[in-house]
């Protein structure tokens, strides 16, 4: 059995696993991302590759990166979270770890490794929303994964749903990430410590008393504790998911629709909301099939599962 690297790079971490070619994930060794130093980045994935390949017998690597992606597959055009602009990427790594390489965008990865072993095996239209730092997306038509005219297809995060609103690192205002995300629950919970303390009374708690280290799964522990604070946040940012889900259905009408990335792992607490917005949302709504909306099978694997296949099947 052939076995492959797949290395998904997001805002804050570097996941590295070795893939078997039924999806199933062998092995994985996890890394901080340096954001703003590309080099440091290259250095940090190249390590953790030939870490792997001393223990595998791999025959390709897979990057799934937190960015667009040029149609060669081998370039990153812009990355909002990290230091990449027009970096030559495949080229790069290639003569560093010795093996093929594919780059892919990070979220179109895992919507690859969802159509193929998970949560939407067989649909005919796969959309898939990644939520971690930001949102990342991708969409799989009649099994293939579309990338666009220009490779960039699937940046649902950057929609912009407020118009005016929050600044993004994309350089527009109002994005989807900006309330639908690991960086919007942080925001929101450290906005709420900072005007109401005693309201954040757990979330300051479980973050040792200090607003300014407040991050999404604080949110989430004190939401699954039952927390009136956390489960607003975390009713809010699902509302907004669900919207903005119904704005993509209205486009794209996927017949399935996976939600991952880390805080997937919420599982209902960001599910049911989000449920709930998207069918008050929906265009047509009653009149029309809807999406069935799943969490992915692989959570926080979906894109190192995904670039590692798409990786091996290009060899």
């Amino acid at each position: 059995m052939r076995l492959a690297v797949g290395v998904d790079i997001g805002g804050t971490k570097v996941a590295a696993g070795v893939v078997d070619e039924d999806g199933q994930v062998i092995e994985v060794v996890r890394r901080a991302t340096p954001t703003e130093v590309v080099r440091e980045t290259e250095t940090v994935i190249a390590d953790v590759v030939r870490e792997l390949r001393d223990r595998h017998d791999v025959v390709a690597v897979g990057i799934g990166a937190a960015g667009w992606i040029a149609a060669d597959r081998a370039t990153v055009l812009f990355a909002p979270h990290l230091a990449w602009r027009n970096e030559p990427l495949k080229a790069n790594l290639s003569s560093r770890v010795g093996l093929p390489v594919t780059v892919e965008n990070d979220a179109n990865a895992a919507a690859w490794a969802e159509y193929r072993f998970g949560a939407a095996i067989g649909e005919p239209v796969v959309l898939c929303v990644t939520l971690g730092t930001g949102i990342g997306g991708g969409l799989v038509v009649a099994g293939t994964l579309f990338r666009g005219a220009y490779g960039v297809a699937g940046e649902w995060g950057h929609m912009r749903q407020v118009p005016d609103g929050r600044r993004c690192a994309c350089g527009n205002r109002g994005c989807w990430e900006m309330y639908a995300s690991g960086t919007a629950l942080a925001r929101d919970a450290r906005e709420l410590a900072e005007v109401s303390p005693v309201a954040a009374h757990r979330l300051l708690e479980l973050a040792g008393g200090d607003p300014a280290r407040l991050t999404g799964h604080e949110v989430r522990v004190a939401a699954a504790e039952g927390d009136p604070a956390g489960l607003e946040i975390f009713t809010q940012m699902g509302r907004r998911l669900g919207q903005g889900l119904a704005d993509l259905a209205a486009v794209l009408d996927p017949s399935c629709i996976v939600i991952g990335g880390g805080i997937s792992e919420a599982g209902d607490l960001l599910l049911e909301p989000a449920r709930s917005a998207f069918g008050e949302s929906l265009t047509g709504r009653g009149f029309r099939p809807a999406a069935r909306i799943e969490l992915a099978r692989f959570a926080g694997l979906s894109g190192l599962i995904g670039a590692a296949d798409l990786a091996r099947r290009r060899v």
